[in-house]
This record gives C-alpha cells, sequence and structure tokens, in this order.
C-alpha cells in the first residue's frame, strides 16, 4: 500500500523535486512563456494509483496546482464516493503548462512534455494509471482509444494496469455520464484492493 506522503524527504518526492525544478526551466514549447505557474502535479509521491488528466485549465494556472476547479472539485467527490482519499493518490496532467483559451494539446506539446510525464511514472512507481479524458488515454493507452467506447476497460501497457474514464470537465457538460463515472470509479476501487491484495484474489 502507498504510505503517508513523505515529502522531500521521500526518495520519490526527491526525485520529482528535481524534476520540477527541470519543468520550471522548460522552453520545450511556446507553453512555457505564455503559463502563470507551472502545473507539475501533486499528491502522495509513493502512490499506488495515479491519475492523468490532459492539461491545466485558468484555475490550475493560477494556483499551479492540478484539478482545483471545478473540474477537480467534482473529482474530488467522486473519490470520496468511492472511498479513496485524495492524498493518497497521484495526480498530473500530460502538459505541464496551460494552453491558451484551454484548447486541446497540440501533437508537438505533448511530445515536448511526455518526457517529464514519464519520469513522474518512473519515479511514483504506481500500481494503476487512470487517464482522465480521451486526450490522455490516447496518449498513454492507444492513440485510437474510444472514451465512449473503452471507458473503465483495463489494459496492461507494461509492467502497469492502466484504464481511462471520463474527463470530469465532460460531466460537468454532460450529467448523463455520471452514473458511468461513478461506476467506473467503482471498478478502479475494487481493481486496486485487489493490487493490494487486501481482497481474496479468486474471487
Amino acid at each position: 500500500m502507498a504510505n503517508d506522503n513523505g515529502g522531500e524527504s521521500h526518495p520519490s518526492g526527491e526525485g520529482l523535486a528535481r524534476l520540477r525544478a527541470a519543468c520550471e526551466n522548460c522552453q520545450g514549447c511556446p507553453l512555457g512563456a505564455t503559463r502563470t505557474k507551472l502545473v507539475f502535479g501533486t499528491g502522495n509521491p509513493d502512490a499506488d494509483l495515479m491519475f492523468v488528466g490532459e492539461a491545466p485549465g485558468g484555475e490550475e494556472d493560477k494556483q499551479g496546482i492540478p484539478f482545483v476547479g471545478a473540474a477537480g472539485q467534482l473529482l474530488d467527490r467522486y473519490l470520496f464516493a468511492v472511498g479513496i482519499p485524495r492524498e493518497s493518490v497521484y495526480i498530473a496532467n500530460v502538459l505541464k503548462c496551460r494552453p491558451p483559451h484551454n484548447r486541446d494539446p497540440l501533437p508537438a506539446e505533448e511530445d515536448a512534455c511526455i518526457g517529464y510525464l514519464r519520469e513522474q511514472v518512473r519515479l511514483i512507481d504506481p500500481r494503476m494509471i487512470v487517464c482522465l479524458g480521451r486526450i490522455s488515454a490516447m496518449r498513454l493507452i492507444k492513440p485510437d482509444f474510444r472514451i465512449t467506447r473503452e471507458h473503465g476497460i483495463f489494459f496492461h501497457k507494461g509492467k502497469y494496469l492502466m484504464t481511462a474514464v471520463y474527463h470530469p470537465a465532460a460531466l460537468l457538460r454532460d450529467p448523463s455520464k455520471k452514473e458511468d463515472m461513478l461506476s467506473d470509479m467503482e471498478k478502479i476501487r475494487e481493481k486496486l484492493d485487489l493490487l493490494r491484495g487486501e481482497l481474496d484474489t479468486t474471487l
């Protein structure tokens, strides 16, 4: 199981701090010059469960923390509903800087930033990665990922178990998907418990 957040005294935390410093100086794409704050990632550096969204929004750009706006508050409610403390997980985005007007990330921007995410994943070494929305899933699971058809389905990618759920922002626009999201989050919790050995794996 994941330990409590040990901050920078934890080896993963120390590595993340160094990686964050590298991100702060990044000018690999034009977004580095237009951001208000770097949105690196937040949470337990030893998390079993990692969430990956697509890019920061306006509130995240102001605070420098992922998923703190309306979509993030909705994600918090789902985590609470299925008994996953937000402080036990790690949350990041494919991009660390906000695209103008919250447009979709450009492929070149993803290419410039993906190395930082890969290093975050390596340092945190979660048991499961959950993509928040189609853009993250298309980058991390498979390029032709269809969120409406494949949300909640588990995939093995290397050593990691991965799945994707609707982006919370999409749920704010289309509340009819909220029940699917709750079902997917419940499956994530059940699968995580199995990975942690907290349930009988013969069931």
